[in-house]
């Protein structure tokens, strides 16, 4: 690691603010969104994930954005790679012929989808969402992609919260900036 991707992430990650009791007590909630109000943060998170995947997925051939804070990062980083954007929702979010998934939660299910016809056997993912908690629903996206015959190189992830151990729940393509 390099002095400036360290300097760099050391200022990003002064801009993300936490809320103590949000949404309900005793969650503290990581606020992307306090970071990226900021347009010179906003171009100084795009360099840093721009460059993790230039160096860590150079083959990658399409960024999957997963519901739905990780939309705010997959179009841009698809347009600056020259690459595409993919999007995988929850069930009954998009239109036309869906692959589903169904996956367990602590208390219930819950479904991830992707179109059909946006992905193929072979296709080269990886997977972008602002923050890690369990791993749940990266895990899930994850099995997806791999039930429609894609290759998962990874996940990126802006915020990992430690304490829930989400890194130890899913698959070996895992990686971070964090």
């Amino acid at each position: 690691m390099n002095k400036d991707y360290e300097n760099k992430v050391v200022v990003l990650k002064s801009k993300i603010k936490s809320f103590p009791d949000f949404p309900k007590k005793g969650i503290l909630f990581w606020d992307i969104f306090s970071a990226i109000s900021d347009g010179n943060i906003c171009k100084l998170l795009q360099s840093l994930l721009v460059d993790c995947i230039r160096t860590k997925f150079p083959d990658v051939e399409a960024v999957v954005g997963l519901e739905s804070r990780g939309f705010l990062f997959s179009f841009s980083l698809a347009s600056e790679l020259g690459i595409s954007c993919l999007s995988v929702r929850k069930k009954g979010k998009l239109p036309g012929d869906v692959i589903s998934y169904e996956y367990d939660l602590e208390y219930g299910s819950d479904t991830l989808e992707i179109q059909k016809d946006k992905i193929r056997p072979g296709l080269k993912c990886l997977l972008v969402d602002d923050l890690i908690a369990t791993g749940g629903s990266i895990t899930a996206a994850t099995k997806l992609l791999q039930t429609c015959g894609a290759k998962v190189l990874g996940c990126l992830v802006i915020i990992e919260l430690k304490s829930l151990k989400g890194r130890e729940n899913i698959p070996e393509v895992f990686r971070y900036i964090g």
